[in-house]
């Protein structure tokens, strides 16, 4: 088998290269269809993604290239890390919520008395450190949603704006954290310094996050009825475990790697839960005679991971002939030389970011993909980098985060599967997605910027 290049080349199709679109575009069909008819989890989208995947390979001309870029798209490194990290994050929830981190957290907020709207707002704001201070949105979501989210039952928060601060503030660090993969792709493309890029970025970031603080607040509490606010008694003792995402992000910012985070966290979470009984060694591993299968938490936790792990499987295998056949190349060639004044140009840069974070589904392949043309766009119309930088990360952030069949809105909603057992609902992404009032508001925030130029010089940067 040659190289990866080598097999990309050439990807043809019958019908001629749009084509290559088709099967992507019956993916969002299916994804429309389950969404509306109130499809649970991301489980409903594995037989759309295999019907697209077929009539892909119905499609192409060379079936046997067709097949083997679907399998690269599919074992990329970076999909191979994001699935451990799920199945690791799943362990990790469960130990934490078994060791009733959960309780300890809701008899802090209600000693604080943090409910409600006030409750969703501090857990935005407390994924807003993690992800500027880590980069790294996934992993806030992986760390922060199955230990937010149990408790907003019990605190009258509405799980669906809950679940959206969380995802919210996971967005922010995505946005301006200078270790972040966009921050650092965004400026790199434009031959940006990082520091410059972060300091001019706070302009859209804060208005975006204050206006997001101001919709949490007053859309985020609900009332508690008995189906919404379990037994979750009075007990601090759980509060010890905070030593557990502590681990994790001291780890994380010393430069460690997400793997290796969330293996040492669960390490930690079990040696901190079994050397103060707040669990037994039975509860971790054990064999259900009757069944014949192991359970326990180590296990379930990790079956809390597989719904969105294959779903990412077979998404990146449906992109993966999307780039393969060009076709995202043509769409930035397309847009090249038709602007014709710095708004226009700033507005074409937006839309072809917006076109390749559509397609790819990942913010960083997307600002990769447009990032040549918006260089040489803004350029022409002395568009300064810092500013050709913040309209690409911008863009990024914002439909991403929001759309359902993105992986961030997948992986929001199926962390919210920790709160089942607390009386919380299991979330879809078109819940979550929906109610991202950051991403929504850095989208406002870019907009108004396009369109008023505010932003375009670079005094901040200096």
């Amino acid at each position: 088998m040659s190289d990866e290049s080598d097999q990309k080349k050439g990807l043809l199709f019958y019908g001629g290269p749009n084509l290559a679109f088709a099967p992507f575009a019956l993916f969002l069909v299916g994804v429309a269809w389950l969404g509306l008819s109130g499809a649970p989890d991301e489980r409903g989208f594995w037989p759309i993604l295999l019907a697209a995947l077929t009539l892909g390979m119905l499609l192409a001309k060379d079936r046997t290239h067709f097949s083997e870029v679907v399998i690269q798209g599919m074992s990329r490194p970076l999909v191979i890390i994001m699935i451990l990290a799920w199945l690791l994050a799943g362990v990790l929830g469960m130990v934490m919520q078994q060791t009733g981190f959960v309780e300890a957290m809701t008899w802090l907020a209600a000693e604080a008395g943090v409910q409600g709207g006030a409750y969703v707002v501090a857990s935005f704001l407390i994924c807003c450190v993690v992800s500027t201070a880590t980069g790294t949105s996934l992993g806030t979501l992986l760390v922060c949603g199955p230990l937010l989210y149990p408790a907003g039952g019990a605190l009258g928060a509405s799980p669906a704006i809950l679940m959206g601060g969380i995802i919210g503030g996971a967005t922010f660090g995505d946005n301006v954290s200078p270790i972040s993969d966009t921050t650092i792709a965004s400026a790199l493309t434009q031959g940006a310094d990082i520091a410059g890029v972060v300091r001019s970025r706070i302009r859209y970031a804060v208005p975006a996050a204050a206006i997001a603080m101001v919709a949490y607040a007053a859309l985020g509490s609900t009332e508690l009825s008995d189906a919404a606010a379990p037994e979750l008694g009075a007990n601090p003792k759980g509060l010890v475990m905070l030593a557990v995402p502590v681990t994790v992000i001291a780890l994380l910012l010393s430069g460690r790697h997400l793997l290796q985070g969330l293996i040492f966290g669960i390490l930690t979470a079990v040696a901190i839960g079994l050397g103060l009984g707040l669990i037994e060694p039975s509860a971790l591993l054990y064999i259900d005679v009757e069944r014949f299968a192991a359970r326990g938490m180590l296990v379930e936790g990790m079956e809390r991971g597989i719904g969105a792990s294959i779903f990412t499987l077979l998404l990146m295998g449906l992109v993966a002939p999307l780039a393969a056949s060009g076709l995202l190349e043509r769409i930035v060639a397309a847009a090249g030389g038709r602007a014709k004044s710095p708004r226009a140009a700033e507005s074409w840069i937006v839309g072809v970011t917006t076109a390749s974070a559509l397609i790819t589904t990942h913010s960083t392949v997307a600002i990769l993909t447009a990032g040549d043309f918006v260089r040489q766009t803004g350029e022409r119309f002395g568009i300064e980098r810092y500013r050709r930088a913040n309209l690409m990360d911008i863009t990024v952030c914002g439909f991403p985060f929001i759309l359902p069949y993105m992986i961030p809105t997948i992986l929001a909603a199926s962390t919210s599967a920790a709160g089942e057992g607390f009386g919380m609902p299991r979330l879809t992404a078109y819940e979550v997605g929906l109610v991202n009032f950051h991403s929504w508001a850095l989208l406002l925030v870019l907009a108004i910027a396009v369109v008023t130029g505010y932003g375009r010089t670079s005094a901040w940067t200096r």
